[in-house]
């Protein structure tokens, strides 16, 4: 029997490994050679801190205790990354553009860069969180405690277990979450450890459903009938239960602050997405795969009364398979560990950002223009609010007595930071939305949630029976899980219904009734339209004398080289010699985005509004310029897609007069080179004649020899003439095709046989007589010519040292496709665009020629309703020649 000083030696190195890896990422993210931690799978993998012990565990007791209900926790996020992938994209494009650090800076932002608004999310946030922190510690102390009940030699303390677990993970958190003063500096040893356990668990819970199936069930057939025989198996829906719960996953999956974390803040590019889009549902797949199959196999052979959340580890401990249970808790720490991690460091920020330094702001009398280092405050804030934030989970994890379903508890923190969705959506796609709208709103779906679910789940010792009973105050319509007198609800279902309800409804009546402030207008613009403009600046304005504040107050945020670096570069960019620039508006802007990214949107704005101190325009004159910046930005898009239809235009027309250039003097070195290539026989054809006719008395032999040689001159002119002849007939359209059917193999062995027969230079021709065996109904003579002229190119232009011509056919499109391939050099970069021209002559210094096969070749093919061209980038020589619809595969 594994002893648990063994699983705890294992959980150690397990830890050491993370922080090996972290370390190591955090170091190859300063080198070019990082770029595979940028990579979508990175990226897609970082998303399953989704599936926490909620989903390693809790799936399995969800599964026994409410049967096919447990899908509705996958079936979310899937509807959102499937179904909802363009809303995902907008809100990658708004967290990078104005740079957010927080799902609180996110809202903060959106509305005005209200602190309030800001802070009551991060309360939200902390108050939602907290449940589900306290969730992953129980579920490693389950975890422990099922070890510890199988070796009973060895003593455990379960709830000191849970408090140096929490301790482990703050360490951490600390140390990997705060190196980096702007957040907007991707985590990217946290993430690379986050995608590591993501393998971990799934390859864990994978490996025990592998096991249950086939190791104890006797298979998938006899799996299916243990299904059908349960109660799991039975489809009975709660419509009501499975649309609440959906919803719930799909909104903590945006709203989540550690969702929020790794799926905007520590993106790198949102064309990864699109990977996402398929892969993390494939993942969330893969992750349900086995869930049905535990929970039945669990129901039938451990003992009654056994934890359903737990059967992931105890039907390996039951069966003897130790080192499967020891993977299996390793599935479920990296489960918890993960989402713990983000979740610390993402509310750290927002408690830094929103709550510690607004108020260390405004204890410091001297406000934002006061000497010294802001740096040490911020990271010294965030250290102590991860270790704040994993002492509310432990300390929620003692006080709830741990005894409460797996499941229960994260539906509960899906309901109370599903609050946060309507101000979110509202603010990306609303411009009338206004702060006092989502702060009425947040307000009124945050009450309710704490009055109908929250407090209920906690017991008697926080809200008293009589108030379950008789309603507050003793008004029965007040009673918690029967608002306004509405019974007979899923105390979920009614929760959410009118939680969520309520705060849309007062977000919206609210936003209508109020009227927005003109950063408020001018934020929602840029929010709404992000698509189609970037921000500008907000109007800001200062003197000369106050760039001397900002400099001292951006040395004490983002460090004296990193501000030095920027105020120089912005000077330079000014066209200013000075070490300060000027602060123009659209400087102030761009200080203020850098501050952003270490101390929040509102702090930012705050700090510099205390030193520059306020608006360059009237409130009047900045609501008249709001009013109109819809009209002006859509005038301002139309004129610069014009002006990009007129570059794209500018660049087709280069392009076509250096074609032409081109054209025009391959033009000249074609009638240099035809002339040549006319007085060259004509010239010997002339010479040997008159031998023949002036020389009396000549050798048998001499006058074969001449009249051979006369001959031979004779059919290169004749050659010459006939291509000139037939590329003008072609172009003038007077050829007459002559239609016939054959195959194409025979075809491509005429064609090779002419080449080859009698050359002296040797070609190897690889062919797949299989895929040849297609009947065409085209003009065979001058397809033929087609194929002639390419294999005679290949045979005269390869330069390798063994030239191999490669010839494959297949259905590309319902077309034939004959791909030609050789082994040399290949075509030129720079000549490819020319080579079907018929003045081009490529290569000519190797092998004679006047340079009309190829223009003569696409004319055939033009004529016979098909194409050839030239596919770069095939290590050689490399010619595609299609056929058009209207073919037969002949019978084997």
């Amino acid at each position: 029997m594994t002893s648990l000083n063994v699983l705890v030696a294992v959980c150690l190195c397990y830890v050491v490994l993370l922080f090996g890896v972290a370390f190591a990422a955090d170091r190859w993210a300063s080198t070019s050679r990082s770029t595979w931690l940028r990579s979508p799978l990175v990226y897609t993998l970082s998303l399953s801190i989704y599936c926490t012990a909620w989903t390693f565990y809790g799936a399995v007791g969800y599964a026994a205790r409410s049967g096919l209900e447990f899908v509705t926790i996958y079936l979310g996020p899937t509807l959102v990354m499937i179904g909802w992938w363009w809303g995902l994209r907008k809100l990658v494009r708004v967290g990078r553009s104005q740079r957010v650090t927080s799902v609180a800076d996110l809202i903060s932002s959106r509305y005005g860069k209200s602190n309030t608004l800001a802070v009551c999310v991060t309360i939200l946030a902390v108050i939602g969180v907290t449940p589900y922190i306290s969730l992953q510690l129980q579920s490693i102390t389950l975890s422990f405690n099922i070890f510890a009940e199988a070796d009973p030699g060895e003593s455990y303390v379960e709830q000191s277990s849970a408090f140096w677990v929490a301790a482990g993970l703050a360490v951490f958190a600390i140390l990997f979450g705060t190196r980096n003063l702007d957040t907007n500096e991707r985590h990217h040893g946290v993430v690379i450890a986050i995608a590591i356990e993501a393998v971990v668990k799934l390859i864990a819970l994978l490996a025990v459903g592998i096991f249950v199936v086939w190791g104890i069930a006797g298979g998938a057939v006899d799996t299916l009938a243990r299904i059908d025989a349960s109660a799991i198996g039975q489809w009975q829906v709660n419509h009501g239960r499975w649309a609440t719960i959906t919803f719930l996953a799909a909104a903590a999956f945006l709203c989540l602050p550690r969702m929020f974390q790794v799926m905007v803040v520590e993106n790198d590019d949102e064309r990864h997405l699109r990977t996402a889009a398929w892969a993390f549902p494939l993942y969330l797949f893969l992750m349900s795969l086995f869930v049905v199959p535990i929970a039945v196999v669990g129901l039938e052979i451990l003992p009654e009364g056994s934890n359903p959340d737990l059967f992931v580890l105890t039907i390996p401990l039951g069966q003897g398979q130790e080192m499967l249970a020891m993977l299996s808790f390793l599935g479920g720490f990296s489960s918890a560990t993960s989402m713990v991690i983000v979740a610390a460091m993402a509310l750290s920020t927002m408690v830094s950002n929103h709550i510690v330094m607004p108020i260390w702001l405004s204890a410091k009398g001297g406000g934002a223009s006061v000497s010294g280092d802001v740096r040490s405050v911020v990271m010294y804030a965030r250290r102590v609010s991860i270790a704040v934030v994993l002492g509310l989970g432990y300390f929620y994890y003692r006080m709830s007595g741990g005894g409460a379903a797996l499941a229960s508890i994260g539906l509960i923190a899906f309901a109370g930071i599903a609050q946060i969705l309507p101000a979110m959506v509202g603010g990306l796609f609303w411009r009338g939305a206004t702060r006092t709208g989502a702060l009425v709103g947040l307000t009124v779906g945050f009450v309710l949630w704490l009055f109908t679910l929250l407090l209920p789940g906690m017991g008697p010792e926080v809200l008293a029976p009589s108030v379950l009973e008789q309603g507050l105050f003793g008004l029965s319509w007040l009673r918690p899980q029967a608002l306004f007198g509405i019974e007979g609800l899923d105390p979920m279902v009614h929760s959410v219904m009118w939680s969520m309800s309520l705060n849309a409804a007062a977000f919206c009546i609210v936003s209508l009734l109020s009227f927005p402030s003109p950063l408020e207008r001018l934020q929602g613009a840029q929010f709404v339209n992000v698509f189609e403009h970037s921000a500008g600046p907000r109007g800001w304005t200062g003197s000369v004398a106050q760039s001397e504040d900002l400099m001292i107050m951006s040395q004490r945020i983002m460090g004296a080289r990193e501000a030095q670096e920027f105020f120089q570069a912005e000077a330079a960019a000014q066209g200013s010699r000075a070490f300060l620039p000027e602060p123009t508006p659209v400087f102030l802007e761009r200080l203020e985005r850098e501050l952003a990214g270490s101390v929040g949107a509102a702090t930012a704005h705050a700090m510099i509004g205390q030193i520059v101190g306020g608006s360059s325009v009237s409130v009047e004159d900045l609501l008249a310029v709001a009013d109109e910046s819809a009209q002006l930005l859509e005038y301002s898009s139309r004129l610069e897609a014009k002006s990009a239809e007129l570059g794209r235009t500018a660049r087709k027309l280069r392009d076509a007069n250096e074609k032409l250039t081109q054209i025009s003097l391959q033009k000249d070195a074609f009638l240099s080179q035809i002339s040549h290539e006319l007085r060259t026989p004509m010239t010997s054809i002339r010479a040997f004649s008159e031998i023949l006719r002036d020389t009396d008395g000549l050798e048998r032999v001499d006058i074969t020899r001449y009249a051979a040689i006369i001959h031979d001159e004779a059919l290169r002119l004749t050659r010459l003439l006939d291509d000139l002849l037939d590329l003008s007939v072609l172009e003038n359209g007077q050829v007459t095709l002559n239609l016939g059917q054959g195959m194409l193999a025979d075809i491509l062995d005429r064609a090779a046989s002419t080449v080859l027969t009698g050359t002296p230079k040797p070609l190897r021709i690889r062919r797949n007589s299989g895929s040849e065996q297609v009947v065409l109904q085209t003009d065979l003579d001058r397809l033929t010519q087609v194929f002639i002229n390419l294999i005679s190119n290949a045979q005269k232009y390869c330069d390798a040292a063994d030239p191999t011509l490669t010839v494959s056919v297949h259905d590309v499109g319902g077309r034939v496709v004959v791909d030609l391939l050789d082994n040399g050099s290949g075509v030129p970069a720079d000549a490819q665009k020319m080579i079907f021209e018929k003045f081009a002559r490529v290569g000519a210094d190797k092998a004679g020629g006047a340079g009309l096969g190829l223009a003569i070749c696409r004319e055939i093919m033009q004529r016979l309703g098909g194409d050839i061209t030239y596919l770069p980038g095939q290590g050689g020589g490399a010619f595609r020649v299609s056929l058009p619809l209207g073919l037969e595969i002949a019978a084997q």
